[in-house]
C-alpha cells in the first residue's frame, strides 16, 4: 500500500455512513473533500456537526450533480438501496472515481452478469476500481471463516449465524420484514424472497473456492416464531401471537453435501418468554462455526456496556470495513476486485 493521502467523498449518512465518516474524517491517510446528502436538512452542515466531531470545513451537499464532477480518489458508497443504485455507481466510476459500496453489488457473482457487466465496462472507462463489501454479506461470512481455517488441518462444514435481538438492537425496517404479520401469511409470502442468497453468493464463492470446492447447488429454509405475549420495540408494537421472529437458512452443498451454512435468526426478544420457538438464546452477535480437525467457534460482538449487555455493531461495522478498505482499492488495478484481490485474505483451501 502507498503512503498517499486518499481525497474520499462519503455519499450518504446514514449510519452506516456516518460511521464511515468518521473513520475518515479522523484518518490522516484520507482528505474528506465531500459529503452528499439526500436529507435537505443536512445540507449546508458541516461534515463533523454530522459525525459528531469537530468542524472540518468540509460542507454537506445535496447537489448531486456537483458531487459527480468534485475531484477525488474514491467514494464511499453507501445509499439506500433503490432503482438507481448501480447507475449512481457508474457514473461515479466512469468519472475516473474508485467505488467503494456496502450497498452493493456484491461481485464477483454468477447471478447478476449484467449488472457486473456495467460495472466492469464503467471501470474501463474511467479507469476506476470498484469493491462491495460489509460485514454480511462480506465479513462475517468470508473473511473471518477463511482467517480462521488457517488454524485447521480440515475442514469439513462451516456454519455462519448473524443473530439479532431488534428489541435491544432496533431497525427501521422491522414492520417492513413482517414482524406482527399473522404466521400463516408471511411463511406463504415472505418478505425476503428465497431468492435473495443470491446476493450473498460471493461471500459463499469466496469461502467455498478457498476451501478448494466448487458450490453445486444452494438450498433455502424459512420458518418463524410466535409472539408469546405483545411486545413493544422502538418502532412500535407487535400483538401475541404473531410474527416474532425469523429464521432463514442457506446451505451450499459441495461433493452432494453441506459445505457452508448461512443462518439468519432475527428475533423481537431474547428469552423463552418472548418467542415460541426461541431458536437462539443470548445476546446479538456474528458466530462462527467451524467443522472439522480442530472444531472452533467464534463470536464476533461488541464490548460490554455499563449495564453489561454487548450492543451489536452490524450497522457500523458494514460502514468501518469499506472505509478501511479505500486505501488498498484505490491502489488497485482498475475492474472489480475482491477480498482476495487486495491481499485481504489468503486461500487456505483444506477441506476433507
Amino acid at each position: 500500500m502507498s503512503q498517499n493521502k486518499y481525497r474520499v467523498i462519503q455519499w450518504a449518512t446514514g449510519t452506516v455512513g456516518t460511521a464511515a465518516l468518521r473513520h475518515f474524517i479522523q484518518n490522516p491517510a484520507i482528505e474528506l473533500v465531500g459529503v452528499y446528502v439526500t436529507n435537505p436538512d443536512k445540507a449546508g452542515k458541516d461534515a463533523g456537526d454530522l459525525a459528531g466531531l469537530p468542524k472540518t470545513g468540509v460542507l454537506a451537499s445535496d447537489d448531486f450533480e456537483a458531487m459527480i464532477a468534485l475531484e477525488a480518489d474514491c467514494v464511499l458508497y453507501a445509499p439506500a438501496q433503490g432503482p438507481t443504485l448501480i447507475d449512481t455507481a457508474c457514473r461515479l466510476l466512469a468519472s475516473g472515481k474508485n467505488v467503494v459500496s456496502p450497498a452493493g453489488p456484491f461481485l464477483p457473482n454468477k447471478w447478476f452478469p449484467e449488472v457486473a457487466e456495467r460495472i466492469e465496462a464503467a471501470c474501463r472507462e474511467g479507469g476506476s476500481s470498484f469493491h462491495g463489501c460489509g460485514v454480511h454479506p462480506g465479513f462475517s461470512g468470508d473473511i473471518l471463516p477463511l482467517t480462521l481455517a488457517r488454524l485447521m488441518a480440515r475442514v469439513d462444514t462451516v456454519e455462519v449465524t448473524e443473530i439479532i435481538d431488534k428489541v435491544r438492537n432496533p431497525m427501521i425496517y422491522t414492520e417492513m420484514a413482517g414482524f406482527g404479520l399473522d404466521a400463516d401469511e408471511l411463511l406463504a409470502n415472505p418478505r425476503r424472497s428465497p431468492e435473495t442468497y443470491k446476493a450473498f453468493y460471493s461471500s459463499m464463492d469466496m469461502l467455498a473456492k478457498g476451501l478448494g470446492k466448487e458450490i453445486e447447488k444452494v438450498t433455502v429454509k424459512f420458518e418463524v416464531a410466535k409472539a408469546k405475549r405483545d411486545i413493544t420495540h422502538l418502532y412500535g408494537e407487535i400483538k401475541q401471537g404473531t410474527v416474532g421472529g425469523q429464521h432463514y437458512e442457506w446451505t451450499a452443498w459441495a461433493d452432494g453435501k453441506p459445505l457452508i451454512v448461512y443462518n439468519f435468526f432475527w428475533q423481537l426478544g431474547d428469552s423463552a418468554d418472548d418467542l415460541d420457538p426461541l431458536w437462539e438464546e443470548g445476546e446479538s452477535c456474528y458466530r462462527v462455526r467451524m467443522h472439522g480437525e480442530p472444531p472452533m467457534e467464534v463470536k464476533l460482538m461488541g464490548m460490554p456496556e455499563a449495564d453489561g449487555r454487548r450492543p451489536f455493531h452490524g450497522l457500523p461495522w458494514t460502514g468501518i470495513v469499506g472505509a478501511t478498505a479505500v486505501p488498498a482499492v484505490c491502489d488497485a488495478a482498475p475492474g472489480v476486485v475482491s477480498h482476495i484481490d487486495l491481499g485481504v485474505v489468503q486461500m487456505p483451501g483444506i477441506t476433507g
